[in-house]
């Protein structure tokens, strides 16, 4: 049976039509059959059955009761491996569940596994894992595509049907570029609506949970369901979670939507262009007004990010020495080469690379002229966008500059891989919600996403606006 949606699965199990078992029976089969994609680290159908023997005995009426999701392998998950995608995290099994995975838990979900990521959420293609590529559903042929990244797993697992709805994380692009790659939606809700306790950490300031989903309606019903306040992270927002589901509403009569002149990038595909002024005219037509808009610091926001951000995971990785937890190398004959040893052995290049450029970042004599000063040129991005949204309820660009690109293409490159996150990393710096939702599709055949912006904590505005573009790619 194909299952399109979230509702539609609760309405089978509500009438007695399928029961959670044979929701999980299902979904074994499809994951044990794709497993050529590599799109979990931790497939386990004992587990599952395990699982299902506790949400049997729930009470019906829980939003996810029986809902197939599959978990980032970043979330901390009780009695499962978490592993960052890391070999130094190759034999940790927490004893906690994350913030997001318990709210998922406590609505009767059944988490079909973990699902691969670069390591330790360091890259744009799920190519940088200690436990190899993921390889994207849509591909054809033997010309394997990346399925985008960090979270290329979760996007991978819900182009396949292998769920109907995964967890994510986004520090600079990691829900909403794998999101267009694969075809699926994906949001990153306002920094601070999903609690990170329980995350490993990548960049802290920028670090946020969200979901990928067949449709925005199931993004929709899952961002409600994980959003919240936690007392145990001191960024969490203690604010009102709206019914996102049942105020969808897709009008857009008076709605004033940004253009910004400079997501104009060059290098950007004729077809991504095209499918961007598609979804404008969509929107005119729609009822809505558009605006064309200037977000001058635009261009400062790759190079910031990329010294926040390695300049944050250098602080964070340093708890992975070999002492704790994780991984240890054997041959080592001090204590300091133990560090050395385990440190050089655990984390892969990608990783490496980042610890190295964060720490330059930080280190004496430089601290003022690289940390500080992007510091200072976020805060104009962030500007930027508050300024624009006292006259605009939403902003309208690409999601990436290229459809899904073939596995190794840009791997020996890493300026040509950052530069995938070109219209993502903006909103991350800025902590305001976006959405990736798929409308249209190149010549291959691929999708091609669009992405909405909104002012922090309208994600009510970014779901309606995504409802009505949905339309018409259906």
């Amino acid at each position: 049976m194909d299952f399109k949606s979230i509702s539609q699965l609760k309405s089978l199990l509500n009438e007695n039509k399928i029961s959670v078992k044979e929701i999980a029976e299902t979904y074994i089969k499809r994951i044990k059959e794709k497993k050529e994609l590599n799109i979990f680290i931790y497939f386990n159908d004992d587990k599952i059955h395990e699982q299902v023997k506790e949400i049997e005995r729930l009470p019906n009426d829980l939003t996810l009761k029986g809902i197939p999701i599959a978990v980032k392998d970043l979330f901390c998950t009780k009695n499962m491996p978490t592993t960052a995608g890391s070999k130094i995290l190759n034999n940790f099994e927490p004893s906690y569940e994350s913030f997001v995975t318990q709210k998922l838990v406590d609505q009767g979900s059944i988490f079909v596994g973990k699902t691969n990521l670069d390591e330790f959420a360091m890259g744009s293609a799920t190519n940088t894992s200690y436990f190899g590529n993921t390889i994207n559903p849509l591909s054809k042929n033997d010309n394997p595509l990346t399925s985008g990244g960090s979270s290329g797993g979760s996007a991978a697992a819900v182009a396949a049907d292998l769920c109907l709805g995964a967890t994510g994380t986004d520090t600079g692009g990691s829900i909403r570029q794998p999101a267009s790659f694969c075809g699926v939606v994906g949001i990153k809700p306002t920094y601070g609506l999903c609690s990170r306790w329980g995350i490993a950490a990548f960049a802290s300031s920028l670090d946020q949970a969200g979901v990928f989903s067949k449709n925005v309606t199931d993004a929709s019903i899952l961002l409600e369901e994980i959003a919240g306040h936690d007392q145990r992270d001191s960024t969490s927002s203690n604010v009102q979670i709206p019914s996102y589901s049942k105020n969808l509403n897709p009008s857009l009569d008076g709605k004033v939507v940004g253009i910004p002149k400079e997501y104009t990038v060059e290098g950007t595909s004729d077809e991504i262009n095209g499918v961007w002024e598609d979804a404008i005219k969509s929107l005119e037509k729609k009822g809505a007004k558009i605006k064309h808009i200037s977000l001058p610091h635009t261009k400062y926001a790759l190079p910031t990010y990329y010294i926040i951000a390695p300049a944050e995971a250098s602080s964070n990785l340093a708890r992975y020495d070999g002492v704790k937890y994780g991984f240890r190398a054997t041959d080592s004959k001090s204590l300091d080469d133990m560090y050395e040893l385990t440190r050089s052995e655990g984390f892969g290049k990608e990783v490496k690379r980042r610890i190295l450029i964060g720490t330059y970042v930080l280190s004496a004599g430089y601290y003022d002229a690289y940390y500080l000063k992007a510091q200072k040129v976020r805060k104009l991005i962030a500007n930027d966008f508050l300024e624009v949204f006292s006259d605009c309820d939403l902003i309208l660009t690409p999601t990436a500059p290229s459809a899904a690109f073939l596995l190794n293409e840009k791997q020996d490159d890493p300026i040509k891989m950052y530069l995938n996150d070109v219209f993502t990393v903006p909103a991350s710096l800025a902590g305001i919600p976006g959405i990736s939702i798929p409308y249209g599709k190149d010549k291959q055949g691929l999708p091609l996403g669009i992405q909405l912006l909104s002012k922090h904590y309208n994600e009510q505005e970014i779901f309606n606006a995504a409802f009505a573009l949905e339309k018409d790619y259906e």
